[in-house]
C-alpha cells in the first residue's frame, strides 16, 4: 500500500536543540525563558506563516513541558519533538553580560534525538533543512545532524545553516563540520563576530572569502546589528540599513533573519537579493520592537519595508 503523504507536514524543520534560558535578574532572582537557536528559527518561520517544525529531543520535567507548551502556542509540528526521560539542556547566564555564560547538559535530552523517529514521509514534504548551532557541536547528536544534512542534499533538499559562533566549544575541533556544513549549505548566515571567532581571524572578511572557496553560489547572509546586513550570491552583493524603529530588546533578531530570507526564497524564490534583503532586515527590525525573544507578524514586517534603505552592487566574477 502506498504511504499517504499528509498535507499538513511542514515544509521547514530546524534540527538542533531547544534549551532553557536562566538569567540573572538580581541577587537572588533568575528568569527562565525557552530559547535555543534552531527553534528560534522554527518558531519564527512559523510566526511568517510557513508550516514549520523543530525536530529534537527535551526533558520530560517542568523545563521541557514548558518548551513543548511553547512550541504548540507557536503552531509548531508537535510530531517532531520527542521528549524524553533525560535531563535539561540549560543555558545560565548573567543579565550584566548575556553573551557569557555556560550549559549545563550531561547526558542531557537533546542528545539522545533519534531521525528515524520522525513522522513518515517527512522529507517528501520537506523544502529547507535548518541545522546549526549546539546541535552540530554536542556528540553523538552532531554526528547525526551531520548525517542527516547530507543525506537530505543528497535527496536535493535545501539545506540552510547557522553556525551560530560559541566558545567553547566552537574551536579547531569543529573545523571539519564547519567546511562540510558550508558545503552543503544553500544559506549561510552569519555575523562579523561569527567569522572572526569560527575561522579565528580579526578580518572577518577572510572568513566570508573562505566560505565562497568553499560553495560560490551559496547565499550568504552577513548580519551586523544596528550596521544593517549583506547578502551574497555569486556575483551579487546587496547591503543595506534597517529601518528606524524603537528598539526594545534585540533578543533573537539574528535567527528572525535567518528565517526571513527563507520565507522570502520561498515565496518569491525568482526575487533579486535585494529584495530578500529588504524583507530580512525589516523582519528582524521589527523583532527588536518588543521584549524577549518576538518574531513578528507579516503585516509588521509589510509595514516597514518601505524604511528599508538598499545599495546592489556587482561584484567580479
Amino acid at each position: 500500500m502506498a504511504q499517504i503523504l499528509h498535507p499538513d507536514l511542514p515544509h521547514v524543520v530546524a534540527f538542533g536543540e531547544a534549551l532553557t534560558e536562566l538569567v540573572r535578574i538580581g541577587p537572588d532572582r533568575w528568569r527562565s525563558t525557552c530559547g535555543g537557536s534552531t527553534w528560534h528559527v522554527a518558531v519564527a518561520m512559523s510566526t511568517l506563516g510557513q508550516l514549520s517544525a523543530f525536530a529534537g529531543a527535551i526533558s520530560q520535567d517542568p523545563f521541557g513541558d514548558e518548551i513543548w507548551q511553547a512550541s504548540r502556542d507557536a503552531h509548531l509540528d508537535l510530531r517532531f519533538i520527542q521528549q524524553l526521560p533525560r535531563p535539561p539542556l540549560l543555558a545560565v547566564m548573567h543579565a550584566a553580560d548575556p553573551h557569557s555564560g555556560s550549559f549545563i547538559g550531561q547526558d542531557s535530552a537533546d542528545l539522545h534525538f533519534r531521525p528515524e523517529g520522525l513522522p513518515s514521509g517527512w522529507t517528501r514534504a520537506l523544502r529547507w533543512a535548518h541545522f546549526g548551532s549546539l546541535g552540530l557541536v554536542r556528540e553523538p547528536l552532531a554526528g547525526r545532524l551531520l548525517a542527516l544534512a547530507q543525506a537530505l542534499k543528497g535527496e536535493g533538499r535545501l539545506i540552510s545553516y547557522a553556525p551560530h559562533f560559541r566558545s567553547p566549544p566552537m574551536d579547531a575541533s569543529y573545523d571539519d563540520t564547519l567546511a562540510q556544513m558550508c558545503g552543503l549549505a544553500d544559506v549561510i548566515k552569519v555575523s562579523e563576530h561569527d567569522l572572526r571567532g569560527l575561522f579565528r581571524v580579526s578580518d572577518y572578511h577572510a572568513g566570508l572569502a573562505q566560505i565562497a572557496a568553499w560553495n560560490p553560489g551559496t547565499w550568504v547572509l552577513l548580519t551586523r546589528g544596528k550596521a544593517g546586513a549583506t547578502l551574497y550570491h555569486g556575483v551579487e552583493e546587496s547591503s543595506g540599513l534597517p529601518p528606524h524603529v524603537d528598539v526594545v530588546d534585540s533578543e533573537g533578531a539574528g535567527e528572525v533573519a535567518t528565517a526571513a530570507l527563507l520565507d522570502s526564497l520561498m515565496r518569491h524564490p525568482a526575487a533579486p537579493p535585494e529584495e530578500h534583503l529588504r524583507w530580512v532586515l525589516a523582519a528582524a527590525a521589527a523583532a527588536c520592537t518588543a521584549h524577549g525573544f518576538s518574531p513578528p507578524q507579516p503585516a509588521l514586517v509589510a509595514a516597514l519595508l518601505d524604511d528599508v534603505e538598499l545599495e546592489t552592487v556587482a561584484r567580479a566574477a
